[in-house]
């Protein structure tokens, strides 16, 4: 295992995480994830610190806190071992102060998820959601002030627009607060919108993303092909989660698959080991974060890192997942500065991970000529 700075900061963090979503089935759509319980989730632990991960991800709001409470139970006695991740922002009970980033919210939400975990402090905080009503400097000014308390030691930010991270990250700039580090993001081979703003903007600033559902919402699992019903323990077959989660057309994932399994034959991976691979490779990736239902499945997972697909390979992966990309990014494509393209050129020189063909797709040299003319 691997470890790497998290965005900015010196806090080195193993390349796999591990989720705790699937930590107590509270609910339809959680159940869908999974039903780990205590027992299992300290042997899921002791698994996953033998091999070198030691981050664990989780949140309030995952099975109504249970899943923190069961993270919390399985790490008795090696807190010392291990980085907590965890979030707050979405609605946790039914007062309407129960939501959002307001003070009152956070130092609430804060204090109890330390309850729930069994610790006195947590490593990484991030805001689950950007609040639109509670002002930015509110906020960050309370994160500041529980970074000092010493509950929290970095802060990030979930599912943020760049427009919601940048005016954040001047925010703190401003007043000398804390600044955030991670961005928890939703990443994948299925799902590329990640690369249009937010990785740019995360190299520029030095944000380190935090990938979450890197399988593409349970779609690379390597279970879901052409012509075969999906497996009995698919989130996708609650509707719940499928509401939950991103929209994908299925032709574009099986395209996806069809060029995953192609580099299955050649180097003896599974589907998901290679779609894990192929994020590691990817420019401001910190951590990416994968969960398991139970041991066999997270020792697969972790069979992910320790090797590299070769560009070839990489090269193939971007074209089989590459969609048109949406306005401005398109247009901006077109244009060079000096010898760099700007949406693509970026990310090639501002990181030291081998990024395949970057953000955009490579033009040919007649088409770079008819560009010059584009406005």
């Amino acid at each position: 295992m691997e470890y790497r700075r998290l965005g900015g900061s010196g806090l080195m963090v193993p390349e796999l995480s591990f989720g705790t979503g699937t930590f107590g089935g509270g609910g339809e759509l959680f159940k869908a994830w999974g039903t780990t319980d205590v027992s299992e989730a300290t042997r899921l632990v002791d698994v996953c610190l033998d091999a070198g991960l030691t981050m664990f991800d989780s949140a309030d709001i995952y099975s109504g806190g249970a899943a923190e409470e069961i993270l919390g139970q399985a790490i008795k006695g090696r807190r010392d071992q291990l980085l907590i991740s965890t979030k707050g922002t979405f609605r946790a009970g039914k007062d309407p102060n129960d939501v959002g980033s307001s003070r009152h919210h956070l130092i609430n939400s804060v204090e109890k998820s330390l309850t729930r975990l069994g610790t006195d402090y947590i490593d990484l905080y991030q805001l689950h959601g950007f609040d639109a009503i509670t002002p930015v400097e509110e906020a960050l000014s309370t994160l500041d002030n529980l970074v000092k308390a010493g509950k929290i030691r970095y802060i990030g930010c979930s599912n943020f627009s760049g427009w919601h991270l940048m005016k954040s990250l001047a925010t703190s700039d401003r007043y000398g607060w804390s600044r955030y580090v991670a961005h928890q993001a939703y990443y994948s081979l299925i799902s590329r919108d990640y690369e249009w703003e937010l990785m740019p903007l995360a190299l520029d600033q030095k944000v380190g993303a935090v990938v979450w559902s890197p399988l593409g919402w349970g779609r690379l699992t390597g279970k879901i092909r052409r012509g075969q019903p999906l497996p009995e323990t698919s989130r996708l077959q609650s509707q719940k989660s499928n509401d939950a989660g991103p929209p994908v057309p299925m032709e574009h994932v099986y395209s996806i698959v069809d060029a995953i399994d192609e580099v299955a034959k050649e180097t003896g991976k599974t589907v998901p080991q290679i779609a894990l691979n192929w994020l590691l490779r990817r420019p401001s990736v910190s951590t990416v974060i994968v969960g398991a239902r139970d041991e066999q499945q997270l020792k697969q997972n972790l069979d992910a890192v320790g090797w590299k697909l070769s560009p070839e390979q990489v090269a193939r992966l971007d074209a089989a997942s590459r969609v048109t990309l949406a306005y401005p990014y398109w247009h901006q494509s077109m244009f060079r500065s000096g010898t760099r393209r700007r949406c693509e050129a970026t990310c090639h020189e501002r990181t030291d991970l081998n990024a395949g063909e970057g953000v955009a797709a490579k033009a040919s040299p007649e088409q770079r000529k008819k560009r010059t003319n584009g406005r």
